[in-house]
């Protein structure tokens, strides 16, 4: 745990300095259309290393690759990656830095990291919620996880106050948020809220990424009367861990009904959650499953509560979801 700790530390550190200097101009596209900066390959490649310097046999199956950022077109993205990535870990070559990304691998064994160098890249671009997540899966089961979220204020009482929190969990020992800065830790809780009336919901900025019209209807047949929290990243397990949100809510959008959700989006949070006292399942009430590859084949949608209004959400689901 020290070890993924200060990787996520110093990731979260590189991430915040290219913001700080407003490096990102033109993020590079992936295949799928999605956004991938200098953030996410230098977050990678630091953490890579330092993961593999600790654990050389574990296997490392993370978001990125190194494909686009060699190819020649692309060298100036690649030398602002290795500039700094080098204020970081000093006297390392950009192909140094390549191989430490491509130090991931697709292939799922029986023990191996996921990671998620920046996941919500698009909150990150506009300077809001953002969260590096790393988690060590065995057999199929989450047994580590880690989020840092260096723009989530510490204190869910003040929401402009100072920013920057670490939550972390190892199964059977309950789940912390640490302030980044201080070092301070305490033990995380969810709300023990029981009527769903007095619930707050969190759901995802990007309205590409979830249906939020079913979401609404949801919270409209429970009567909830708060408007949701609207975050970028897994930092929304985070504050249902910290029981500043009730019940987070990701049913498929209607333009990829048949979505299936990416292992190294999901795997740090759900524990994190879980271990704070709350439970994950998918929207059909199914414990997700992380041994079927690089996406939770078995899974449908994602729905995280305080537990005790877990039933609740999932009879307030039937019948506006189609299976």
């Amino acid at each position: 745990m020290k070890t993924a700790i200060q990787a996520l530390i110093m990731a979260s550190s590189f991430c915040q300095r290219i913001k700080r200097e407003r490096v990102e101009s033109h993020p590079l596209l992936k295949g799928d259309r999605s956004p991938v900066t200098i953030a996410d390959y230098g977050s990678q490649a630091i953490i890579n290393k330092l993961m593999k310097e600790r654990f050389p046999n574990d296997p490392i199956v993370a978001e990125e690759d190194a494909e686009e950022l060699k190819k020649a077109e692309n060298l100036e993205i690649l030398n602002q990656v290795t500039h700094y990535v080098n204020e970081f870990i000093p006297r390392v070559s950009s192909k140094e830095i390549c191989s430490w990304i491509d130090w991931s691998t697709s292939s799922v064994k029986k023990r191996f990291w996921t990671l998620d160098p920046i996941d919500g890249t698009k909150g990150f671009l506009r300077g809001d919620q953002y969260a590096i997540a790393l988690a060590l899966i065995e057999e199929g089961e989450v047994q580590i996880g880690l989020l840092a979220c260096p723009n989530l204020y510490v204190d869910k009482d003040q929401p402009d106050g100072k920013k920057g929190c670490l939550f972390f969990a190892m199964v059977g020992n309950g789940a912390f948020q640490m302030d980044m800065e201080s070092g301070e830790k305490k033990s995380l809780s969810v709300s023990r809220i029981e009527s769903p009336e007095g619930a707050i919901f969190t759901e995802s900025v990007e309205p590409d990424h979830a249906d939020h019209l079913i979401h609404k209807k949801v919270a409209k047949r429970l009567n909830v009367l708060s408007p949701p929290i609207l975050m970028d990243s897994q930092a929304k397990y985070g504050i249902v861990a910290r029981g500043e949100a009730t019940v987070y809510i990701r049913v498929p959008s209607p333009s990829d009904p048949h979505y299936r959700e990416k292992i190294w989006d999901h795997a740090a949070g759900a524990l994190i959650a879980k271990e704070a006292g709350g439970k994950v399942t998918d929207i059909l009430g199914r414990p997700l499953d992380f041994s079927c590859g690089l996406r939770l084949e078995k899974n449908r949608g994602i729905l995280v509560t305080n537990g005790v209004l877990h039933e609740t959400i999932l009879k307030a689901l039937e019948n506006l979801v189609i299976i």
